[in-house]
């Protein structure tokens, strides 16, 4: 039988009277923008997260570009942010108008380099987006140590108790295979900041606080009522999720996979949102996990500082060594939060196999 990378159905299945339940309660109260359910969600989010508030916007990409664009970050300025990463952390940088500047990452962490990161600071620099990759936090302390604003990137690490401390924003993301995730596309933004917080939520409904005095050029970007209604089921949920994802990872650690390949290590912080390990060989193992019927997948390749719309950058392969080999020697293996034990036995046996490792 296939086992799938991630099981989103498996995780929502036993909670589809509440979830339905929820969606009833939108539909009878009949606000669907702005309702009730929006307004909770923020509240409870940032209770969760321990910020001063939150705000809802459409997707994790608009929660970075509206963070920008409230710093006033754009045209003639540079954000420093991982190649080793998905698209949409650069391509909000210049959605924004600034320059992206990449970094390159630690190999270990596949998070920021914050040494490498050093070296690309220049006059011109306004801001650090710190992706916390795969649910791992990335180096906070030693970035915002750098003297730069930092924007954390949080998108794959809602639950996390290491995040939202020291950057100017935290921005999320509730894609469907997210750690927290709704049945749609959905975003939020968390701050301390009042001042910026007020700006983001003007920015978010087109730069007013009204409709009918516009003080900035906004955009359309609200977290709908019926995923925040879902989202609030959800985030009951949430930190169980995570000591199911946290145990699953330490099982594979537990049943050998560390012989065949370099497997994440362990961190009080890390919320596994992917289990992604690494290998000189692991184009073989992705092929012999794709027929088992495994879901497998190669992430960030090719890299973002070599994806076509970033070639005006400048960039060429080998300025960014490590980000380069992370992206093609990486594989993940699959992990929710209720995936089976004699499912990672046969994950594990299977990449054991490939990797030509007697168990």
């Amino acid at each position: 039988m296939m086992i799938p990378l991630v099981d989103v159905k498996a995780q929502y299945a036993p909670l589809l009277p509440r979830i339905r339940e929820a969606i009833d309660g939108v539909l009878e109260d009949g606000r669907f923008v702005f309702g009730p359910n929006v307004a909770a969600f923020e509240e409870e989010a940032a209770r969760y997260l321990d910020v001063r508030e939150t705000i809802g916007v459409g997707n994790g990409t608009d929660a970075i570009v509206l963070v920008l664009n409230a710093l006033e970050i754009g045209a003639g300025d540079e954000v420093i942010c991982p190649a080793f990463t998905f698209y949409a952390t650069a391509e909000a940088i210049a959605r924004a108008g600034a320059t992206p500047v990449f970094a390159d990452i630690d190999p270990l962490t596949f998070n920021l380099d914050p040494a490498d990161v050093a070296e690309r600071i220049t006059p011109r620099t306004k801001a650090i987006v710190a992706v916390h990759l795969f649910g791992r936090p990335a180096a906070l302390a030693e970035l915002s140590a750098l003297g730069v604003p930092v924007i954390e990137d949080s998108a794959q690490a809602f639950g996390s108790p290491e995040i939202c401390e020291v950057g100017v924003a935290s921005t999320f993301s509730f894609y469907p295979t997210k750690n927290l995730f709704a049945l749609g596309d959905g975003g939020l933004v968390a701050v301390n900041d009042p001042d910026l917080a007020e700006r983001i939520r003007m920015l978010r409904f087109h730069g007013s606080k009204a409709k009918r005095i516009f003080e900035y050029v906004g955009t359309n970007s609200r977290l709908d009522e019926i995923q925040a209604a879902v989202l609030r089921v959800f985030l009951r949920e949430l930190d169980g999720w995570t000591v199911a994802r946290r145990e699953a990872a330490q099982r594979y650690r537990e049943l050998g996979l560390g012989e065949a390949c370099s497997v994440p290590s362990d961190e009080p912080g890390h919320v596994y949102h992917l289990f992604v390990s690494r290998s000189a060989h692991g184009e073989a193992i992705r092929a012999a996990l794709t027929a088992a019927e495994i879901g497998t997948a190669q992430y960030y390749l090719p890299p973002l500082h070599l994806q076509p719309a970033m070639r005006y950058l400048g960039y060429t392969e080998g300025d960014l060594p490590e980000t380069e080999r992370a992206a093609a020697e990486n594989f993940s293996v699959p992990l929710w939060a209720g995936i089976r034990p004699e499912q990672q036995e046969r994950v594990v046996e299977t990449v054991l196999a490939a990797a030509g490792v007697v168990a």
